[in-house]
Formats: structure tokens, sequence, C-alpha cells
């Protein structure tokens, strides 16, 4: 069985009509006075397309990298400062790229500004951290400068850094402010750039001073680093196949920029951890917590004790591998998510537990804010919160037996009780109940593997006069599995995308067979094989 070849993205033309237009802009960059400038214009520039994703390819391979080649050729000074900050700005391959046609051009003696040597030139001046009393988020405040102008022979000139010339004073203080956000799984999700540095940091140890819910303290260098990076992977990593619309507006604009910039920090450090993080919680520290809340008076007017058992066992779930081994801390926009987002999305609940949970996370509050040292004024305001969200959270949460599932059907899906894993595992197993000849479907469990190959012998059962039968059923058994774990989780996107296309599930299945026969134990040209079916666009309306 031969191996599926990725497209490449190269094989379908540059948008050239694109790059021509962008190459105009960068006319601008001959006008501009500092490199500063400069930067932050080509980082838009190149934040265009940031978090886009290609059927055909990689966005910064087939876009990027077909920008870098397109400037290579105009040849122009536009062209050529534009490779000089992309040399600094874009990707490893762009930047690689970039530098060689720079290079090249400037071996032609294709003019280019005088700041243009100054491009990245900078040296960090210091880094610090707004944290809010909640643990919610960090503004993390990088600052920098470029590295003066070389000096010789002139009076008061800066000390010769070790292997160079004597440098001029640092020029253009600059602030890079990153928001990173702890109910979003650390992620980047805001940054921006001040030029006025002295007022920002006044204005954040001002705020901060007079704020209890605030605290504003320098960080290493490297820890800046260390946080900044693994905050920037997190929103990569988030993305995924949805819209760049869980960061700001303006984030896109910057990141090239943030990129670079934190590769000027040192490295060397681990990543800071989040305000209240723990060591990791075992299953037994975890029942020792949920145990101690359940003696504690926060909890003693909680009617049901078996279900604010296995409601604190959720709660404390979640702040455990949700956010980074914090149970006990709680805030608003934590709680909120918790009961308005997660819980209606990734637990199945029971009747008495739906009941019992905003009460049960009402005490759970009142429990863990004085262990953790919340002000008074936070604990109001997530109690608050909670009281705000009980009455949506019985809109949020729709317990699937109201949609005319059996209970113990549900169970046996969901042993887990994974509710996001319903709709797929519902689909690999559609026939759960009743009679096939001798066989009690009611009786099996899909979570089994011997009943599972019952189950999809009973399924296929029309195509077992196939020569190949037996192997036919261990994809199908294959496909099955993979939908049951969610592994990947693109499968599943395809498959709900073929449906609404119109092709029904036995088409659907086998379409997912072919590719995974087809690429084999290649796990990221699987997911982006099942990429390029969940990006297939509806037809277009017929013409006139």
């Amino acid at each position: 069985m031969s191996r599926r070849r990725r497209r490449d993205p190269r094989g379908t033309p540059p948008p050239d009509d694109v790059f021509a237009e962008m190459l105009v802009a960068a006319r601008e960059l001959l006008a501009v006075r500092s490199p500063l400038d400069a930067e932050l214009m080509v980082s838009d520039m190149l934040g265009a397309w940031w978090g886009r994703r290609l059927r055909r390819g990689d966005v910064e391979e087939f876009l990027g990298e077909g920008l870098v080649d397109y400037a290579a050729k105009a040849g122009t000074p536009a062209a050529l400062t534009l490779l000089i900050a992309i040399a600094y700005l874009g990707t490893a391959r762009q930047a690689a790229k970039a530098e060689g046609a720079a290079l090249a051009l400037m071996e032609s003696d294709v003019a280019r500004p005088r700041w243009a040597e100054r491009v990245g030139a900078v040296k960090p001046q210091g880094c610090y951290v707004s944290r809010d009393a909640y643990g919610d988020q960090d503004t993390v405040v990088c600052t920098f400068a470029y590295r003066g102008v070389p000096r010789t022979g002139t009076a008061g000139a800066a000390p010769e850094e070790p292997g160079g010339a004597a440098q001029g004073p640092a020029e253009d203080p600059h602030a890079l402010v990153v928001i990173v956000d702890y109910n979003m799984r650390g992620m980047a999700r805001d940054a921006w750039v001040s030029s006025q540095v002295d007022t920002l940091l006044e204005k954040a140890g001002i705020e901060a001073a007079g704020n209890p819910m605030l605290r504003f303290e320098e960080l290493e260098p490297q820890q800046a680093r260390a946080l900044l990076e693994f905050a920037m992977k997190a929103t990569a990593e988030g993305l995924g196949r949805k819209p760049a619309t869980i960061v700001s507006d303006g984030y896109s604009a910057y990141h090239a920029f943030a990129r670079a910039r934190i590769k000027a920090l040192p490295p060397g450090r681990k990543r800071p951890a989040p305000l209240f993080s723990e060591a990791p919680y075992s299953r037994d520290r975890r029942a020792m917590l949920a145990a101690e809340f359940l003696a504690s008076d926060a909890a003693e007017h909680l009617s049901d004790p078996s279900a604010a058992s296995r409601c604190a066992d959720h709660i404390i779930d979640y702040g455990c591998d949700q956010d980074f081994n914090r149970p006990l801390r709680v805030s608003p926009t934590k709680c909120e998510t918790f009961l308005l987002d997660w819980l209606p999305r990734k637990v199945l609940l029971d009747p008495a537990e739906q009941d019992a949970m905003p009460h049960v996370l009402l005490s759970w509050v009142r429990f863990a804010a004085p262990r953790t040292g919340l002000p008074e004024e936070g604990l109001r305001a997530t109690l608050d919160a909670v009281y705000e969200a009980m009455g949506r959270f019985t809109e949020a949460y729709r317990d699937p037996t109201t949609f005319g599932l059996d209970r113990s059907l549900v169970r046996r899906l969901l042993p887990d009780g994974d509710l996001s894993a319903l709709a797929r595992r519902a689909f690999a197993f559609p026939f759960l109940e009743g009679m096939r000849g001798d066989v009690d479907l009611s009786a099996l469990h899909p979570a089994e593997d011997a009943d599972r190959r019952i189950l999809l012998e009973i399924d296929h059962a029309a195509e077992r006069d196939r020569p190949d039968f037996a192997e036919h059923l261990a994809w199908h058994e294959e496909i099955a599995t993979r939908l049951w774990n969610g592994d990947p989780e693109q499968m599943w996107e395809a498959a709900q995308r073929l449906l609404d296309l119109g092709h029904d599930r036995h088409d659907v299945l086998h379409v997912l067979m072919e590719i995974a026969e087809r690429i084999g134990d290649h796990p990221d040209e699987l997911a982006a094989a099942l990429d390029d079916i969940a990006d297939i666009p509806d037809e277009p309306p017929p013409g006139p």
C-alpha cells in the first residue's frame, strides 16, 4: 500500500497580485525613520495571514515564503528593506530565505535606508509582570532599546562591548506587552507595543499600589522568555482548526514582532508557575481535599452528600487538569467557565448532580478563597458571579436524556463521563438496543473490545460475503476505535463535514477507512488529510 504524499503547496502558484500589493505598501518602509517603525509595519504585514489555514499546505510556507521569493525577484529598494525585516521577524525558514535574498541584493548595490542595519539590534532593559489576585492572568511587560550607533574617538563614548566597537547610548526604548490568560490554558491572547516606557511602568506601579487585587513586580528576563514562549505556543496549539477568535483583534499584527523580541531575551530558566500553582495532585490527594471540603463548615448546608461529593470531584478535577494544578483557585471567570462552558461540554451529570452543582460550587468558593488568601472583595465578586450563573446553568447544561436517549444507553456510550464524545461514539456504534437474532444489543458494551467486535459484525452483516471480510472488518474496528477515543480529533470533524455534504454513514466510514489505510502509521499526515476533508467548502451556488 503506497503512502499518501502531502500536496506541495508550491504546486499552486502563489498569489502574485497579493504580493505585488504588499510590495507597493512596503515602499512606505523607505520613508520611516526608525527600525522600530519598520519592524512594526512588517509584523503587521506578516500578521495578515497568521492563524489562517490553507487546504493546500502551510500558510507560512505558501504565503510567507512566497512573499520572500517575490520580493527577491523584484529587487527594488522597497523589496530589499522588506527582506531585511523578514530576516528578523519571519519564521526560521522565512528568515533564512530572506537573509540570503537580502545579501544578494546588497551585493548588487541595491539601496537601503540607513537604519536597515539596525533592525533587530536590541537589548533587553527589564521585564515585569502585573498579576491579578485571582490568578486569572499575567500581563508581562518586557522593555527593550536599540543599541546605539557605534562611535570611535568620541569624548564620553560608551565603553566598548566585549568583542565589538564602542556603542552609543541606547535608542528608541519600547515595551512589548503580552497578556497571558490562564483561563485559556495559559495562552497569549493579546499583545501590543508602547514607546512610552516610563509612563507605562509608572502607571502599572501606581495602580498595583492602590489595588489589593493587583501586584506588580520585576521578572527575571530568563523567566519572562520561558513564560512567553509557553504562552505563544499554547496560543498556536489552541487555534487548531478554529478561527482566531480566541485572541484579540490586534494580536496577529504583533505576533511576529513578539516572537522576535522574545528571542532577544536570555534563555535558561523554567517558566514561572502561575499564581497558586501546586505540585501535581495524585488521585489520593484529590480525594483527601474533597473529604476536607465536605467536612468543612462551608459544606454543612448541602442536602445531598452523595451528589455533593461527586460534584466536588468534578470541581477538583477541573482545577487540577485544566488550571495548572490549582483546584483551590477561584475567580468569577474561572467559575463561570467551569459552570457554563466546561461542564455542559465535557461532563455527564445525573439529575441529582445537576441540581446540586451550583450550590456545591458556591460552597467551594467559600471553602477555597481563604486558603489562597483571596481578598474579601474578590470573594464577594466570585460569589456574585456564581449566583448570576446559576440560572443560566439550567439552560446551558442539556442532559442528553432530554433528547430521548435512555440513561443506561448514555452510560454505555460514556463510561468515562466525557459528554463531548457522545455524538461521535453514537455515530460509530448506532445499534445498541433491541435484538439481532439471539443477541441482546442492550447487554453489549462498546467500551469493551470483545463486545465492540460483536457490534461491528452485526453492523456490517450485509458485507459478510466479501472475500476480504475479516480484513475489512478490522479496518472498521480501527475507525470505530479512533472515533471512540477521539484520536485524532480531526477524524470526527471530517466525518461531520462529509455528513453535512450529504454522504450517508456507510460512505463516510469507507472514506475514513481509505484515508487511514493509505496513510498508515503517520499521525501528522493522517491529521492533515482529515483536515483537508473537514475544510471542504460548500458547493458554490449555481450561476444565473
